[in-house]
């Protein structure tokens, strides 16, 4: 008993060592290109389509759109696509040969570059790049203490854009609710827009609900951008556009919004919204085919009117739990769709965006857990270039949490160290620190100079996830990890300002009725 114990502590006393440096170590800030983990990272490594699969979705897809056809287009866009070469027929209904969809296809954007106001944050569209975000229009917001749903406000938003601008592992901010407070709807999409420019230098995305409604938006934007010509230089918002109603349906508004905003230089998503088993097919592979045929005919429209104008390819087609028609965004079967159409992404070489990371669940509790981490995992490893409504959405997107932010926050750098994977490089795969420490070291490799080196480099840490013993758990006083989430939270809230320069505040106040502080 006594050698075990002499062999024991020596071992203890050098991972005392040890860990002080590692503490040290670790509370040393790192340059972003030596992170583990950073936006953009490429991923693609989970393929849950074969090559024959790809391609007998494409010729659906094209099927659909020469024998079905799109309705409900608005006038202008009747002509703007007819123009190209799109046919309408005596149903009103508008049909697009194959060939005009391979040669819009050929002149369609590619590698295109959101900007953020801070180039630092700007989003590289290009392969298999991943960037995970927010998203949504989500009518609540959640409460994880009283357990209470109440109307998200414009002040809500802004403290999510906050929030988001202060952690590293979300990329852009997406409007994520809808202001409930502000009951005009010029006023409400003018204060969407600059809740979400006022809290974060990241790249926004917004909506407009009304085509009257983009021009004002548009006086604002050259207002923070400095003039029209900066706007148009960095482009630093996209319009998230539902441009069609599926099935097959154009959205007239949402159509002519997207009109005026690609004329104006907005990057626009071309979102199809269909969902399994209500308004797209049950089967997941029609589904996939269903979203394709809707954002290609997106594509035509898109450059016919400009070409080459940027667009994300947003096939976002959702799941419905067939038992009650409900939605199901956490599912297995949503991280299967999410992931398929990321594929049909790079099968066209598009940069694309889709959703991931909803959960059904009311609170931020196990069940958003496993639902948020499949299928963001899952849209990582596809290489899904804009995985959206990563964090915070609850409830099947009727809910929004602000600690959901901070949890998901934890959860997206565990999910881009999946996309990154395994560094095998000579060092890495070299066996010389094995002999240092097995033929004559200490027998294990805490504190080693090859472990220090790697510590930050190689491993992702949780901000807010709790590694405690079980003791040490104990001692602490048994804390929650909703708790440290709200710490965080109101840590981050408490500092975190306006991201807009003060006098442009001002003049933006003095123009438009802002309604939160």
């Amino acid at each position: 008993m006594s050698d075990i114990g002499e062999v024991c502590e020596p071992a203890r006393a050098r991972r005392s060592g040890g860990r002080s440096a590692r503490v040290a170590l670790r509370a040393a800030p790192l340059a972003d290109d030596v992170r583990p983990v950073r936006g953009g990272m490429p991923g693609g490594q989970y393929k849950p389509l074969t090559e024959a699969g790809m391609a007998k979705i494409h010729a659906s897809a094209l099927e659909a759109l020469e024998v079905i056809g799109l309705s409900q287009a608005p006038k202008s866009g009747v002509e703007i696509m007819t123009a190209a070469g799109a046919i309408q027929g005596d149903d009103g209904r508008l049909r697009f040969p194959r060939a005009l969809v391979e040669d819009m296809l050929a002149v369609a954007a590619r590698d295109i570059t959101l900007y953020a106001r801070d180039p630092k944050h700007d989003l590289h569209l290009t392969g298999t790049n991943v960037h995970f975000g927010t998203a949504g229009a989500a009518v609540h917001i959640v409460d994880p203490i009283t357990l209470d749903y109440r109307e998200s406000t414009a002040q809500d938003l802004y403290d999510g854009a906050r929030l988001v601008d202060n952690l590293d592992n979300i990329h852009f901010y997406q409007r994520t609710m809808v202001c409930r407070d502000v009951v005009d709807n010029r006023e409400m999409d003018l204060n969407t827009l600059y809740a979400c420019l006022a809290g974060t230098k990241k790249h926004v995305g917004t909506s407009f609900s009304d085509p009257a409604h983009v021009a004002d938006c548009f006086d604002m934007l050259y207002m923070v951008a400095g003039g029209e010509e900066k706007w148009v230089e960095r482009p630093f918002v996209s319009n998230s556009n539902c441009f069609v109603v599926p099935p097959m349906k154009f959205a007239e508004e949402s159509c002519i919004t997207m009109e005026d905003c690609i004329r104006r230089g907005m990057p626009m998503l071309l979102l199809s919204a269909g969902q399994a088993g209500a308004t797209a097919p049950a089967p997941i592979a029609l589904t996939i085919v269903q979203a394709v045929a809707e954002c290609l005919a997106g594509v035509v429209y898109v450059n016919a009117i400009k070409k080459g104008a940027p667009a994300i390819f947003g096939t976002w087609p959702f799941v419905s739990d067939l038992r009650t028609g409900a939605m199901s965004g956490g599912s297995a079967e949503q991280a299967l769709l999410t992931a398929g159409c990321a594929q049909m992404h790079r099968f066209y070489g598009l940069p694309g965006g889709a959703a991931s990371g909803i959960s059904d669940s009311k609170l931020p509790d196990m069940q958003a857990g496993w639902e948020q981490g499949i299928t963001n995992a899952l849209a990582g490893l596809a290489g899904l270039n804009m995985c959206y409504e990563a964090v915070g959405m609850h409830a099947s997107l009727l809910g929004f949490c602000l600690e959901s932010l901070v949890l998901g926050d934890d959860l997206l750098g565990q999910a881009m160290r999946l996309v990154r994977g395994i560094d095998v490089t000579e060092d890495s795969t070299s066996i010389e620190a094995m002999k240092e420490v097995c033929l004559g070291g200490p027998g294990h490799y805490l504190g080693s100079d090859q472990t220090l080196s790697l510590m930050q480099t190689e491993y992702v840490y949780p901000k807010v996830g709790n590694r405690m013993s079980p003791k040490e758990w104990n001692e602490a006083g048994k804390p929650l990890l909703l708790d440290g989430a709200i710490r965080r939270k109101n840590e981050i809230l408490s500092k975190a300002g306006c991201r807009v320069e003060p006098e442009i505040d001002a003049a933006i106040r003095a123009r438009f009725n802002i309604y939160f502080r």
